[in-house]
């Protein structure tokens, strides 16, 4: 459907029973994000609130709430952009599927952004805009569903854009009030690259932030597009409708966005910007980052402003990268040779954890007996994109019965093929996700490769071992096949000699945590605990552990999940 503004969207999304309208006054303090995440939760409707202290500005949330709602939103338009990411990614597709790729080309039109007149929008203050708080502990209001445009200072022009979605902080903390506000972004991001470009010249980088606007300017902000393609193109053929923009004060503005924030990052002008509950179901904390010094503020006068919440996974966010991956489908195993699938944990926050299977076939002529290629193959995912911030990858050599989207079933057979004398491969001393917390600093821990390959070696237990354990541990339990849970704050080393004395027959992997029966309760909450609470590094163990030619060996693993005094606080209503 090409919606033309924020607006259309919600009228659409009314007539077909997918919208919940809230009249009475509420609280952008906390209110709006409790009954967002309760709407989410029960896989509700997208949410429209009339009536918000503060502002005179509407704000709505949870379109994107749910994957069958955002293709609805799309269904005009859905198809068309696979068939462009199928070209960038395969030229050879034109070739393959001529009338499909006629009919796309048709629709390029869209892509080609257009210059309008700068009118429609009201100057205001930053103070004048919701002021949305989701978390108890933030640090101020934030913009969390912003569009974030900047340009190359040596390629200016809007095709060499960047358009990005990093969260902002409008209140709060040390900023000016109205003059200053917070800009936070992780590493490998574009307006990274523009930022350092412009502060290597010693001059301000110009920052326009879109909020608002068509549904699919929204989405094409977190879009993760093949080399060569604008987010504005993106947009235009997603809206079916050409990003329109204007120019004001050597700003570029958005049209069609309902909220446009214009102001420049000075170099080396920094301030403290957090808390804020974050996607991975923590707090990430107050730390230096740019500062935007506003220039104007301009609003369209029935302006609706959307947000989102994010927290522990599943959240709104988890439903971006489902219809991510509708769109994009193999376009990342189509890029590394020899990878078959790969799935970044969303249950685990993504970046922590990724599950992969590639090819074995460096020698053919040999039954597969020890990981070769898929360690060149590892390599390779750690080294593309936002997969190089991901801290343990699990990877297998194929089996056409292996799903890597089933997590459980994949640690049963990766349990069942792994040898832990061989298959432990660790980086130090490298760069993480900036909101995860398990590392040494900011940005700051390890990487380890799990990789396992050939035949099983051994056949998992379904029962818990009968096991004494030493002062301080308790409750042992199998979250699945193989795969056991203890629970305690001893010390770790007294419990490795106690286990090293017991019958671990049958078990393939250990991980402490401090609450085993609620990590036991749910598969999902295994896979949060573990790959959030544990630096690779600093916090895996082994039974048996020796190092030899500095490699790492032992029989069993131990995970040391336990929440550590360096960790963020986890995210509580």
């Amino acid at each position: 459907m090409s919606y033309k503004s924020l607006q259309e969207c919600l009228n659409d999304l009314e007539k077909k029973g997918e919208l919940k309208v809230f009249d009475e006054k509420l609280n952008p303090n906390l209110d709006l994000a409790s009954i967002h995440l309760e709407e989410f939760a029960n896989r509700g409707k997208a949410l429209l609130f009339n009536n918000v202290m503060g502002t005179k500005f509407r704000v709505a949330s949870n379109l994107f709430g749910t994957l069958e709602r955002s293709k609805y939103m799309f269904r005009d338009s859905l198809n068309i952009v696979k068939d462009l990411i199928d070209i960038k990614i395969d030229p050879t597709n034109i070739f393959k599927h001529p009338f499909r790729t006629f009919l796309t080309g048709l629709n390029a039109i869209y892509a080609l952004p257009k210059r309008v007149s700068f009118k429609g929008f009201d100057e205001i203050k930053i103070e004048d805009l919701p002021q949305l708080k989701c978390w108890k502990d933030d640090g101020g209001a934030f913009i969390t569903l912003p569009q974030v445009y900047t340009e190359d200072i040596e390629k200016p022009g809007i095709l060499n854009s960047n358009l990005g979605m990093y969260r902002i902080q409008l209140s709060g903390n040390d900023y000016e009030a109205n003059k200053e506000i917070g800009m936070h972004y992780q590493l490998h991001r574009g307006i990274g690259v523009h930022q350092s470009k412009s502060s290597k010249k010693g001059k301000p980088l110009k920052v326009s932030i879109f909020v608002g606007g068509p549904p699919a300017h929204s989405f094409s902000a977190v879009m993760p597009l093949p080399e060569g393609i604008s987010e504005l193109s993106f947009a235009g053929v997603l809206a079916r409708r050409r990003f329109r923009y204007a120019k004001k004060d050597g700003y570029t503005i958005s049209a069609d966005a309902d909220f446009v924030i214009c102001g420049e990052i000075h170099p080396n002008d920094l301030k403290p910007e957090g808390p804020f509950g974050d996607h991975l179901g923590y707090y990430s904390l107050k730390h230096d980052f740019p500062v935007l010094k506003v220039h104007k503020v301009y609003a369209k006068k029935n302006g609706i402003w959307p947000f989102t919440v994010v927290g522990r996974p599943p959240q709104e966010d988890s439903q971006f990268g489902k219809l991510i991956h509708e769109i994009t489908g193999k376009a990342i195993e189509n890029e590394i040779p020899g990878l078959i699938a790969v799935n970044a944990v969303d249950a685990a926050g993504v970046h922590p954890l990724l599950l992969a299977i590639g090819s074995e076939r460096y020698t053919p002529y040999n039954p597969v007996k020890y990981p070769q290629e898929i360690l060149t193959i590892a390599n390779h995912i750690l080294g593309t994109g936002q997969m190089s911030l991901a801290k343990y990858l699990f990877i297998c050599d194929n089996d056409t019965q292996l799903n890597v989207n089933d997590e459980k079933a994949f640690f049963t057979h990766f349990l069942q093929k792994v040898d832990w004398n061989r298959d432990l491969h660790f980086q130090t001393k490298t760069t993480i996700d900036t909101l995860d917390y398990s590392g040494e600093g900011l940005n700051e821990g390890s990487k380890l490769i799990l990789a396992a390959a050939g035949d099983f070696k051994r056949e998992l237990s379904n029962s818990t071992p009968l096991i004494d354990l030493t002062e301080g541990f308790s409750t042992p339990k199998l979250v699945s096949s193989g795969n056991l849970v203890i629970q305690g704050n001893g010390n770790i080393k007294d419990l490795i000699t106690c286990l090293e004395s017991q019958n671990l027959v049958g078990i393939g992997l250990i991980t402490l945590v401090d609450d085993s029966n609620f990590v036991c309760e749910k598969f999902t909450n295994w896979l949060w605990i573990t790959f959030t609470r544990s630096n690779p590094a600093n916090d895996v163990y082994g039974l048996f552990a020796k190092t030899r030619n500095k490699h790492f060996s032992c029989s069993i693993p131990v995970i040391d999940a336990r929440i550590k005094v360096h960790h963020a606080p986890i995210l509580e209503r």
